[in-house]
């Protein structure tokens, strides 16, 4: 039985992330040849169960954008997904942001989804099935107190997706956001004062296991599914949004937090 993006190539930014991690398995899963580009191989997680080849790629440099893409054509000859998933988190009001800190962040989370997109195109274009799956987040509707720089990258990111969506919808090619909640990775421990920050996507990457058991209960509480996210929950959105069967869907920023969006703050009773 073949899957579903069987002799498809797909290109994962933060793919050494641990949602990153996640979406190249799932895709590699499903028949895809992925290239997983990142800072270094190791990634943010530092686990040797990584999938698809690696290429080193800081997406806030032009160059190396243009060389990564340059060589998933030499090697593939095609491209047909494009997953923006590299990103950070600055933990912090804008009076404690620095300006290095705020050109920093919107370099990686908005300019680096400009620069892959923009430099993948020509490749996608030949595809007769392409999809971008950029990364926004809850946060570019709602936002988490200290994290105001961040929530600025991922409103940046779902007006940039709606935005690339028009413009390229007639070359058949589809461009839909993720926005995930709260996902159980070392940003997600950061956040919540403890485990590692650091490159990812959404709520940040890692494996599952960077909360404290009470942080983790008082987390899972608040949803309405008490439980917070997984990267294999989120790895299964993008592999819908990057199959056939989303060939309808574009243009959409698709939340995925568990329900903790859709209700009001409420005492605990």
């Amino acid at each position: 039985m073949t899957g579903t993006l069987e002799g498809r190539v797909a290109l994962v930014t933060g793919g050494r992330g641990g949602i990153g991690r996640a979406v190249c398995r799932r895709l590699a899963d499903e028949g895809a040849h992925v290239v997983a580009a990142d800072l270094d191989d190791a990634g943010s997680v530092g686990a040797s169960d990584a999938v698809g080849s690696f290429q080193r790629l800081d997406v806030t440099s032009e160059a190396e954008v243009v060389a990564a893409i340059e060589a998933v054509d030499a090697t593939h000859g095609r491209l047909d997904v494009v997953v923006n998933a590299a990103g950070i988190e600055i933990e912090e009001t804008i009076e404690h942001t620095t300006l290095e800190q705020w050109n920093r962040i919107f370099a990686v989370n908005v300019t680096g989804t400009f620069l892959v997109s923009r430099h993948a195109l020509p490749l996608l274009r030949r595809s007769p099935g392409a999809s971008i799956v950029n990364f926004g987040s809850y946060d570019g509707f709602i936002a988490d107190p200290q994290l105001a720089a961040y929530c600025a990258t991922k409103g940046a990111v779902h007006a940039l997706t709606r935005a690339m969506a028009c413009d390229h919808g007639p070359e058949g090619i589809r461009v839909n956001a993720i926005c995930p909640g709260y996902v159980d990775t070392p940003m997600l421990g950061s956040f919540f004062g403890g485990g590692a920050g650091g490159a990812g996507a959404g709520a940040g990457p890692g494996d599952p296991g960077d909360l404290s058991a009470d942080v983790r209960a008082e987390a899972e509480a608040v949803h309405p599914l008490r439980t917070v996210g997984r990267p294999d929950d989120v790895a299964n959105l993008v592999h819908w949004l990057a199959s056939d069967e989303a060939r309808y869907a574009t243009g959409q920023l698709w939340v995925l937090d568990g329900g903790l969006s859709a209700q009001v703050q409420q005492m605990r009773l």
